[in-house]
C-alpha cells in the first residue's frame, strides 16, 4: 500500500459493512486517506462472489464489484459469533475513530458489538449505521425491521416515480443510487461526527436511512406537492421547469442539450439555422418555451437528427451546455476522465492484468485523495491488524 496522502490520513475506521451502501461509504473515507479496517466473516463479504471475475480466479478471490468499492482497505477475518471475535472487535474499536455498519436494525446489538457496548469501551467513538429505514435511536419507522435493497429505496423515496418515459409507471435509475447516495451522506456524517468528537471528547450514534436519502435526492417533489398539490410523474429526459433541457437523438446516437437561458437559447437558434425563433413569441423566454416544449423540441430535434453527435458537439460545444450520451466505451476514449484521474488502473493479485476502476471525484491541492491500494484478499491483513491492536496468538485462537 502506498502512503495515504488524503486529508483523513489521521483517521481510522472500523468497517463492519457488506454489499454496497456501507462499503461505498467507507470507500470514500479510504479514498480521502482514512485507514479503513474491513472486518469480514470467515466467508467474506457477500459481494466477493459477484463479477465480473478475472481469468485467474485462484489468484484473486473477488470480482469487479468488490474491487471497485473496497480499494484502499485492509481486510481482517473475525467471527463475531465467538468470544474471541467479539473481543478482537472491542480492541480494534478502542483504536478507531469510527465504526460503520449496514446490518438490519438490532443485528449488531444482538451480536454484542453494537453502539451501546462499544461506546463503553471508547466514549469518543463515532458509530454510523446505514439501514433501509433508519435506526430507532434517531426516529422509529414503521418499517424499521424491514430489509431493503437499492430498488426498494429508489421506489419508496420517490425516484422511480419521476424517472422514465412520460406516462410510464416509472423506472429504476441505472446505478445503485439507493445504496450509493445513502453511503455518500453517511461518509459526510462520519467526518462531521469525528470533528465534533475531537472537539468535545464525546462520540455519538448517527444513521442514514436509504429511504430518507433518496427522499432528499428527490427534494423537488416534496415542495412541489406541498406548495401546489402537484404529484410529479416521469418526465422522460426533460424537466417541467426548463426548456430546452433534454436528450436529443443525433444521426448516430444521442446528445444532451440544455439552453434554458436567453443567451444560450439565442446561440443555439443561430447554430441550428433558426434565428427567427429568438423573437418567436412561443420561444422568447424560458416560461414560454416550457409552455410550448413540444414545438421547441421538434425544432431542435430537426437539427440534431440531421447531424452526428460529433458534429453537434463541435458546433455548439463551449458555447451552449452540450454533451454526448456516453457509453463506458466512450468514457474510456474521452480525455476528460484520464486528465482528472477518474479512470485508474489497479494491479490485481494472481496472474491477472490491471483492473480499471472509477477514481475519487473529490480533489485536493494540498492533501490529494487517491487510490493507494487494490482491494484486499480475504483476511490478507489479519495478522498485521491484530498485531497492531496488541491481540496475542492466544486471543486469536479463541476466535
Amino acid at each position: 500500500m502506498n502512503a495515504r496522502t488524503g486529508p483523513l490520513s489521521d483517521v481510522r475506521i472500523l468497517d463492519l459493512t457488506q454489499a454496497l451502501a456501507g462499503p461505498f461509504c467507507t470507500m470514500l473515507l479510504a479514498d480521502l486517506g482514512a485507514d479503513v479496517i474491513k472486518v469480514e466473516p470467515p466467508g467474506g463479504d457477500m459481494s466477493r462472489t459477484m463479477g465480473p471475475h478475472p481469468n485467474d480466479r485462484a489468484g484473486t478471490d473477488y470480482g469487479g464489484y468488490f474491487a471497485s468499492v473496497n480499494r484502499n482497505k485492509r481486510s481482517v477475518v473475525l467471527d463475531i459469533k465467538t468470544d474471541g471475535g467479539r473481543e478482537a472487535i472491542f480492541k480494534l474499536a478502542a483504536t478507531a475513530d469510527a465504526v460503520v455498519e449496514n446490518a438490519k436494525t438490532g443485528v449488531m446489538d444482538r451480536a454484542g458489538i453494537g453502539y451501546d457496548r462499544l461506546r463503553k469501551i471508547k466514549p469518543s467513538l463515532v458509530y454510523a449505521a446505514i439501514r433501509g429505514f433508519g435506526d430507532p435511536r434517531t426516529g422509529r419507522s414503521p418499517y424499521a425491521d424491514w430489509p431493503a435493497y437499492d430498488i426498494v429505496a429508489q421506489s419508496m423515496g420517490g425516484l422511480v416515480s419521476i424517472t422514465g418515459p412520460a406516462g410510464s409507471d416509472g423506472f429504476r435509475a441505472g446505478p445503485g443510487v439507493g445504496d450509493i447516495y445513502p453511503g455518500t451522506l453517511a461518509a459526510l456524517g462520519v467526518v462531521s461526527a469525528i470533528h465534533a468528537a475531537r472537539r468535545t471528547g464525546h462520540g455519538q450514534f448517527l444513521d442514514v436511512a436509504m429511504y430518507d436519502a433518496i427522499l432528499t435526492l428527490c427534494e423537488n417533489i416534496v415542495y412541489t406537492y406541498s406548495r401546489a398539490g402537484v404529484v410529479r410523474g416521469p418526465q422522460g429526459n426533460g424537466t417541467p421547469v426548463l426548456c430546452p433541457f433534454d436528450v436529443f437523438r443525433s444521426r448516430d446516437g444521442a446528445v444532451a442539450i440544455a439552453a434554458p437561458g436567453e443567451n444560450h437559447w439565442a446561440i443555439l437558434c443561430n447554430a441550428i439555422g433558426r434565428p427567427e425563433l429568438i423573437a418567436d413569441d412561443r420561444c422568447r423566454n424560458n416560461p414560454k418555451r416550457v409552455a410550448n416544449a413540444e414545438f421547441v423540441r421538434e425544432a431542435v430535434s430537426a437539427w440534431t437528427t440531421a447531424h452526428t453527435t460529433q458534429e453537434i458537439v463541435a458546433a455548439i460545444g463551449g458555447r451552449v451546455p452540450v454533451g454526448p450520451v456516453n457509453t463506458a466505451k466512450d468514457i474510456f476514449a474521452d480525455p476528460h476522465p484520464r486528465a482528472r484521474g477518474m479512470l485508474i488502473e489497479v494491479d490485481q493479485p494472481g496472474d491477472n492484468p490491471p483492473l480499471t476502476i472509477a477514481g475519487c471525484p473529490i480533489k485536493f491541492t494540498e492533501t490529494p485523495s487517491g487510490i493507494y491500494a487494490r482491494a484486499p484478499l480475504l483476511g490478507e491483513h489479519t495478522e498485521q491488524i491484530l498485531a497492531e491492536a496488541g491481540i496475542t496468538d492466544a486471543s486469536k485462537e479463541k476466535s
